[in-house]
């Protein structure tokens, strides 16, 4: 073996990605110390077998890396398969592959390197335990707060008001209270109170008795009767009538209820979670929304956050979400490129998680393997269409542009300067600087002027 030859096969058997080549029969000609380790086969057992019978991969008979490389004469990197060791388990990879040419650009063969991802996995599943709580992803200092909040309030038996925008999650909270409370073993039942007219809601809460109305044959357990001793979600709380106010609010004073066309009234002993997108505090002062039902419900309040107030989340929702695709879908995605997860970060979300897991189900659609392109996500976004930017007229001079970006930051935190400087990604004195340079003012409801 020429010296040169022997010193080349060194430096690839200290790599810790397997590396091994082929020739035109597609027959292995080297096959590095790590490979050996990865797939368990020594090397001289691979030496000069097919490498599909080597690998035993995923891809192997219908669409081999190392071929499509060789056919398009271009490298294929990053790309996520499965291969079966020596002992018959199947193991996550992710591959690289490129032609090999002689010196008068003939192709001779192929090499590919490999990298085990079954660390990556462990690692993975383990950040995903300690940035998760009860099904919660998050690792931000909101979230970690809230995660820190939970099981006290879970603890006790006293009834929740959860606020947040549409798509922050509000019903995985409130089966987290209810996994974390004495009442785990009890049913968690939850109806969405702006879907159904009050008579359908009624009837759904509280049930009714055969003869009430006409095909009403036999009785009928409503929801509450359903989440007897468990937990009771209202979503959207905000939507129901002022009629059905009154009656939930003897339900929660009294603990009793009627179920349509009956004429004794059935004690109840289940935990009632409220929700709503809206501000019921701004509801009361409206005259929309009963008083002394808010106070029912305010017992113990908890504002989620949106996803625009926690940006640091966005990469770890998005790493779960591609791993849950990839499970239900049979598909090897790898993640996001740089590009398209730079036009996430940058995005306002103002559909929130839901918007996301729909951001990420779309990319499937268009992207079988390898990495999420810009090009595999939503129109609006493919085309640049992200946050304020896609609001700002042409012709805007970068100052009357910064000035833009410093009312819309200021109007989202709602006048608070420290949540805005954060936002911005810049120290909050420099934001006070230039608050006073552009001549804005914050007004207590967080109004830019």
């Amino acid at each position: 073996m020429p010296m040169q030859e022997a010193v080349h096969n060194q430096l690839l058997d200290s790599v810790p990605d397997g590396v091994f080549t082929v020739d035109t029969e597609w027959r292995v000609t080297f096959f590095n110390r790590a490979a050996e380790q990865i797939t368990g086969i020594p090397r001289r057992e691979a030496l000069g077998r097919p490498c599909c019978e080597v690998f035993r991969a995923s891809i192997c008979e219908s669409a081999c890396a190392l071929k499509q490389a060789l056919t398009t004469r271009r490298t294929v990197a990053n790309k996520v398969v499965y291969i079966v060791n020596a002992l018959g388990e199947r193991i996550p990879i992710s591959i690289s592959t490129a032609p090999l040419k002689d010196a008068n650009g003939k192709i001779i063969g192929g090499v590919e390197s490999f990298r085990d991802l079954r660390l990556v996995n462990e690692l993975r599943k383990e950040a995903e335990q300690q940035d998760s709580f009860s099904d919660i992803i998050g690792r931000s200092a909101a979230m970690r707060q809230l995660f820190d909040l939970l099981p006290a309030v879970a603890e006790s038996d006293s009834t929740v008001l959860l606020e947040g925008s549409s798509g922050t999650g509000k019903e995985l909270f409130a089966r987290a209270l209810h996994e974390l409370s004495g009442r785990k073993s009890k049913r968690f039942v939850a109806i969405n109170c702006g879907a159904l007219p009050d008579t359908l809601l009624e009837s759904e809460l509280f049930g009714y008795k055969a003869g009430a109305f006409t095909n009403a044959r036999k009785d009928k357990p409503g929801r509450f009767a359903l989440a007897e001793g468990g937990t009771m979600l209202l979503d959207e709380i905000g939507d129901i009538s002022p009629a059905m106010q009154t009656r939930l609010l003897r339900v929660l004073q009294e603990r009793v209820y009627e179920p349509l066309g009956g004429v004794e009234p059935v004690r109840c002993n289940v935990r009632v979670i409220a929700a709503t997108n809206k501000s019921l505090g701004a509801l009361v002062k409206e005259g929309r929304f009963r008083e002394d039902l808010y106070y029912r419900v305010h017992v113990v309040r908890i504002e989620l956050p949106s996803l625009r107030e926690r940006r640091e989340d966005i990469p770890l929702l998005i790493d779960h979400f591609v791993t849950r695709f990839n499970r239900l879908r049979g598909r090897d995605v790898a993640g996001l490129s740089d590009g398209a997860l730079a036009r996430l970060m940058e995005y306002d979300f103002p559909g929130n998680v839901r918007e996301l897991e729909n951001i990420i189900e779309h990319a499937f659609v268009l992207c079988r393997r390898g990495l999420i392109e810009t090009a595999h996500l939503p129109p609006p976004l493919r085309d640049g269409e992200s946050g304020v930017a896609s609001r700002l007229p042409a012709g805007l001079t970068l100052k009357a542009m910064e000035k833009l970006l410093l009312r819309d930051a200021l109007r989202r935190t709602q006048g608070n300067r420290a949540a805005a400087a954060r936002e911005l990604g810049i120290d909050v004195s420099t934001l006070f600087r230039k608050i006073k340079a552009f001549g804005l003012k914050a007004s207590p409801r967080g109004k830019a002027k």
